[in-house]
């Protein structure tokens, strides 16, 4: 599965710069769909599970490189009725700091070719573009717009 790597990148490159140790990433209720034919192709669906222990920064700044990466990588979640692409749970710990466990339903489509007698392949799809989901906001990409101009979440 390279979804889950995929946002922890980004998590780190965002709003948990220099602070690896605090997520830890669990994979829960995972299940494989398949149908039988002419090839082994499947679908991964799975409960992708973030835990950020001792956050002391904005919830906001989690939350935006998350909204941005969905976008990209699940956009199906924007479209789920009543609108809400993941839940999340928060303990707050002091004043400063909390821990935030984020849960978000992926999916990962995987093509498999063989390519000898008892040889496989294995191809992760990626999700189709949707060009600027949230218009407006940052061009094509908002994942990459992040990424260029340095997130900063300025406070209310």
């Amino acid at each position: 599965m390279q979804k889950p790597e995929s946002l922890r990148q980004l998590l780190f490159a965002t709003a948990l710069v220099g602070q690896a140790e605090k997520l830890a990433t669990f994979i829960d209720r995972g299940r494989v769909e398949c149908r039988r034919g002419a090839n082994l192709t499947f679908k991964y669906h799975y409960t992708l599970n973030l835990v950020v222990q001792g956050y002391a920064g904005s919830v906001d700044a989690l939350m935006i490189p998350i909204l941005a990466w969905i976008a990209e990588q699940q956009p199906d979640l924007l479209h789920r009725a009543p609108n809400e692409p993941f839940v999340f749970e928060s303990e707050l710990l002091d004043a400063d700091t909390a821990d935030v466990s984020i849960e978000l339903e992926l999916s990962e489509l995987v093509l498999v070719e063989r390519t000898g007698k008892s040889e496989f392949k294995a191809k992760h799809v990626p999700e189709p573009i949707i060009a600027d989901a949230f218009p407006g906001v940052c061009g094509v990409s908002l994942v990459q717009g992040l990424l260029d101009d340095g997130m900063t979440i300025a406070p209310v």
